[in-house]
């Protein structure tokens, strides 16, 4: 399974291709939903050794405009060579097809995304050949969803949003709406957006944030992630518990010594998250002179 955030990105227009019409809406552009979707080949490379690939395309058709192309491309950070690879994109699609391309790029950083948008000029500039406008979708524009009730009326939409806001402060409202939603949606369909989420957040902090939220919230899910997962939280809760209980152990041993304890020991002791180190505080405990002899040569 690609775990990168890249992957999930663009895939998420594979496994639900009717989200094109929701997210040109949310971007003020109409296209119609699609009566029909077509994933095509990504491999746009000619005969010379120079490879291309866009990262989705798909043959979008509906009841009263002519088919379009869309590639979906999703962008990490600002790359000066793209503008001229997705001209090349939209000439080739056009060139082979005999369809109108369309280009829509998701990035997870507002500066990527406005730099995504910026119209690019090809051509000389008294007579410019042509110019590359891409949609973009991105944290800037994307809907920010912390109502199960928004939420369960697109799951599509809501996936693509609480992926392109990881860095979102209120991240943490917007998963916990889409865990009350999913945990009322069919496994086999809430399982891919668990994944996909889960890849889509990537290295974020918020990525934790959702592994902690699914072990809780969608315990009764059965996927290759959602069972690692719920180990993790398993595990972490473990960890946890046994650090509490150490830290206990170490104020009980001070108190029945008779030994004052200061707030700012107690706020150490209780803040340590490290078992191996609440043990060795525990053994000084026994006959430390003082409470803060326990934390003596660290």
């Amino acid at each position: 399974m690609v775990s990168s955030s890249h992957e999930a990105m663009h895939r998420i227009f594979q496994d639900h291709p009717g989200l094109f019409s929701g997210v040109s809406e949310v971007l003020g552009v109409d296209f119609a939903p699609p009566t029909s979707v077509t994933v095509l080949p990504t491999d746009l490379t000619e005969t010379r050794p120079l490879e291309r690939r866009v990262d989705t395309l798909l043959r979008l058709e509906t009841e009263e405009d002519e088919p379009i192309l869309l590639a979906v491309e999703a962008q990490g950070r600002r790359d000066p060579d793209k503008p001229a690879n997705w001209a090349y994109y939209a000439s080739y699609l056009l060139a082979k097809y005999r369809l109108q391309p369309m280009l829509l790029v998701v990035c997870q950083d507002r500066a990527t995304a406005e730099w995504a948008a910026r119209p690019v000029r090809f051509g000389p500039p008294q007579w410019p050949l042509l110019t590359l406008r891409p949609l973009v979708a991105g944290p800037h524009n994307m809907p920010v969803l912390t109502d199960p009730a928004d939420v369960r009326k697109d799951l599509a939409l809501a996936t693509l949003s609480a992926i392109t806001q990881a860095a979102n402060p209120d991240i943490g409202a917007i998963l916990k709406a889409m865990t009350n939603v999913l945990r009322d949606t069919p496994a086999v369909l809430a399982n891919p957006i668990v994944e996909l989420i889960a890849q889509g957040l990537g290295t974020y902090p918020a990525a934790d944030t959702w592994r902690k939220l699914v072990a809780v919230d969608l315990s009764f899910y059965k996927s290759p992630l959602s069972e690692e997962l719920r180990d993790e939280g398993r595990a972490e809760g473990r960890a946890e518990g046994e650090a509490r209980r150490a830290a206990e152990d170490v104020l009980d041993v001070l108190a029945e010594r008779g030994i004052a304890v200061p707030e700012e020991v107690r706020e150490r002791v209780v803040g340590c998250g490290d078992p191996d180190t609440l043990r060795r505080w525990l053994r000084r405990a026994v006959t430390a002179p003082s409470a803060d002899a326990i934390f003596a040569d660290e």
